[in-house]
């Protein structure tokens, strides 16, 4: 980042050099001696901000002191993350399935025996066993394969806190990640890893704690295990595309725990090759006595214990009846716990072979059954999820499996939910609403500021037209463009000249519009040219302000994190007071230079200390927006909610920071314009910038908004809230959800317990549900 330094230097200088030439024509101007001083301190202030902004932080690499901090707080994050989770499935409660793991019979499957070691056997209700199974392998490599529901993923989570359970101190951290987000074709596993890492444990992005590199060295030390759930999640070739990554990017004897359905790693292995050094173990079927004798314990004490009686006969009598051998599948186990021995449910109706055939029909009956029954024992017993209608709650969860279908993935990411509306999915549309947006705050600010009603602009609906559009078109443009630059990646490599480039289209398109309308009033071009290019260029400026600081407005790729908190506030403090000097600085000399610019006023003292009132202002929002920025939770991992109220908290301070940036260069160039001296311009500074904040917020503050995660989220919510696809309150639904065991949380993404009752609620034929579109 060094050439941000040298171009700061070189643009200081080439100021510097220019005044002082302009200042050898007229050496009894004090006013561009002054001008001289301003600029060069006020331009140097404000690129030094950017450049050390887009800097590494100081000191290049974290201590080894915080990198091992953040190891263990990884560890105890992580453990307390599953631990949770499980509880929730009730994988303890009362024991664990005994599902007895061995090495796949199938060839070629798994790399040659001298480098995987001696076939591998293992039970998943022995945490113990579990983790000195895998810590003898040779390169602690594992596959696990099975079919739908055949409870892969209940070993990974039991295997991630089986391995933490015994960990010392310097032995790497397994965390369980879905590697549904994964795309080889865009980024490195690495890449990935360090970006799921800070999504989900953003905690390790407080430098302030564990330095600035905490995620590269633990990842570069092989300090973490990564745990890759559902490599099926890929559809097509992806699995192969995946394997293909893992096997070109991690070192050989990197520990690594992946999970598959059997068919997609089997067509994987034949288009990429075996996981080089990985043993490879499938699961053998569930004996029905354990289900059953599992099924009971988790049955309370009673009269309902005699119903799995029938049952128990039923399946001595007949052991290969459609409902012993779905009993054979842990899913199925799970169901049946869900349905009848945590609900007055009678099982005794599974053994009617009349109703229930095949396996399928039992499958169907059990996912069928599970959504109403859980809905309604909640209710019955006043829990969390108990305020929703059993049947409403169904429709709602059908919606999200069936949107999550057509997108071909499991995780329902919040901060991509505009995609599920048309009208904020479509690049165009979305910059017409907000541009309806900023017309629509300009009209409310302008009905404020001139003490009218509202209503009065429907008298004259050309003029507000006009004058609405000549802010709410620059931002359609802006908005386009910025869509398109997001759409290429030029945003990522190049941003500063994204920024400049979207400011100059806004800018241009602004002024084209302001001169055609000076035009068609019956000015001059020549002076209606001249009247709006000094304005144009203060224009661009605050758009580059804007974009500097808070990006281009489209939707980003994963929310803002941060929080507004004193911790560590020693250390944010120089800081914070660093940028807050230097964009008071820069309000002093915009102030300074309009005056010399528009020739309405020559600089004074008292003209400095209004700018620098008002620059200062605009500084303390900006030093908030970064130290909220700079500053995580570390008590939790990063959950939906907790990353939701994290952009909003961000996307509000940036909102008022916006409008300050966007007031400035306006009431400049209008007190600078205003005839007579300074202190006359002065007198009138309040109701200049009270004009300026009506007429200028608006653009501001839909800029800020659109830069944003929440924004997009909240609007699209409430759009498919109106038309009756999702509840009002989507993420106290999903919370309850995740409380009832339907919906899982992985971080701040959510996914259905298990894939089969997702394909089940999105094509089960349901009268009132439709796909979402």
């Amino acid at each position: 980042m060094r050439w941000r330094w040298v171009l700061t230097w070189v643009l200081c200088g080439t100021l510097t050099t220019g005044l002082l030439a302009v200042w050898g024509l007229e050496p009894d101007a004090v006013g561009n001696a002054t001008s001289l001083a301003a600029a060069v301190i006020g331009l140097f202030s404000l690129m030094a901000v950017w450049a050390r902004r887009r800097s590494p932080r100081r000191g290049s690499r974290s201590t080894c002191e915080q990198v091992d901090r953040a190891a263990e707080a990884l560890a105890r994050l992580v453990r307390h993350q599953w631990q949770s989770d499980a509880a929730l499935r009730q994988l303890f409660d009362p024991a664990p399935l005994p599902v007895l793991w061995t090495d796949c019979a199938l060839p070629h499957i798994g790399d040659h025996r001298q480098l995987i070691g001696d076939p591998l056997t293992c039970r998943a209700d022995a945490s113990r066993e579990l983790a000195a199974a895998f810590h003898g392998l040779p390169r602690r490599r594992l596959v696990a394969l099975g079919p739908a529901g055949s409870g892969k993923t209940t070993l990974a989570v039991l295997l991630t806190l089986a391995l933490l359970q015994v960990r010392e101190t310097d032995e790497p951290v397994p965390v369980l990640l879905s590697l549904a987000s994964f795309a080889p074709s865009r980024e490195s596993v690495q890449t990935w890893l360090r970006r799921q890492l800070a999504a989900d444990y953003s905690m390790l992005t407080n430098v302030d704690m564990f330095g600035p590199t905490a995620i590269e060295d633990l990842l570069a030390d092989g300090r973490i295990l990564p745990v890759l759930d559902a490599l099926d999640e890929h559809p097509g070739s992806g699995p192969a595309a995946v394997l293909t990554a893992l096997n070109d990017t991690l070192a050989p004897h990197a520990p690594l725990i992946l999970t598959c359905r059997t068919a997609d790693y089997t067509a994987a292995v034949a288009d990429a090759g075996v996981l080089t050094g990985a043993a490879v173990i499938t699961p053998s079927p569930v004996d029905p006595d354990d289900a059953l004798a599992l099924l009971r314990l988790a049955t309370p004490p009673g009269p309902r214990q005699g119903r799995w009686r029938v049952l128990a006969e039923h399946l001595a009598r007949e052991p290969q009846s459609a409902v012993a051998q779905a009993l054979t599948n842990p899913l199925m186990v799970a169901l049946a716990r869900s349905n009848y021995a945590d609900a007055p449910g009678d099982p005794s109706e599974l053994t009617d072979t009349h109703r229930f055939p095949t396996v399928a029909a039992v499958e169907h009956h059990l996912l069928d059954a599970l959504v109403p029954t859980l809905y309604a024992r909640a209710r019955r017993q006043r829990l969390p999820g108990g305020r929703w209608d059993p049947a409403l709650a169904r429709l709602y969860l059908a919606q999200i499996a069936s949107r999550l279908q057509l997108d071909e993935t499991c995780d329902l990411v919040w901060w991509q939910m505009y995609r599920w509306t048309p009208v904020m999915a479509r690049p165009w549309l979305r910059a017409m609403v907000w541009g309806l947006a900023t017309g629509w705050l300009w009209l409310v600010g302008e009905s404020v500021s001139r003490q009218t009603h509202i209503w009065y602009w429907l008298h004259a609906p050309l003029s507000t037209l006009h004058a609405a559009s000549l802010w709410a078109a620059p931002l359609v443009c802006i908005q386009v463009l910025a869509g398109w630059i997001e759409a290429t990646g030029r945003s990522d490599a190049h941003p500063a000249a994204t920024a400049w480039c979207t400011a100059v289209c806004g800018g241009l398109t602004g002024a084209v519009l302001e001169v055609t309308s000076d035009i068609v009033a019956g000015m001059g071009v020549g002076e209606a040219t001249k009247s709006v290019f000094a304005g144009m260029c203060l224009f661009v400026l605050a758009l580059l302000m804007v974009f500097l600081s808070i990006g281009l407005p489209v939707p980003p790729r994963g929310p803002s994190r941060g929080v507004i908190t004193l911790r560590n506030w020693r250390c944010r403090l120089p800081q914070a007071i660093a940028h807050m000097t230097g964009v008071t600085l820069l309000g002093a000399l915009l102030l300074v230079l309009c005056g010399i610019v528009f020739g309405g006023f020559d600089p004074g003292v008292s003209t400095w200390l209004y700018g620098l009132g008002f620059g200062a202002v605009i500084g303390a929002g900006q030093a908030i927006l970064h130290w909220a920025r700079d500053t995580t939770a570390t008590d939790e991992p990063t959950s939906a909610i907790s990353s939701i109220k994290a952009d909003r908290v961000i996307a509000l301070t940036s909102g008022a920071v916006v409008v300050a940036l966007f007031c400035l260069p306006d009431a400049a160039r209008q007190m600078a314009s205003s005839p007579g001296s300074a202190e006359l311009a002065l007198d009138g500074l309040w109701p200049t910038v009270a004009a300026s904040l009506t007429s200028s917020s608006a653009m501001g503050l839909t800029l800020a908004m659109a830069s944003y995660a929440w924004p997009h989220y909240t609007a699209s919510r409430a759009l498919l809230a109106l038309r009756g696809h999702l509840p009002w309150r989507l993420q106290t639904f999903l919370v309850d959800a995740h409380r009832l065991g339907l919906l899982r949380q992985v971080g701040p993404i959510y996914q259905f317990r298990h894939a089969r009752l997702q394909l089940h609620l999105a094509t089960d034929p349901h009268p009132n549900t439709t796909l979402v579109c």
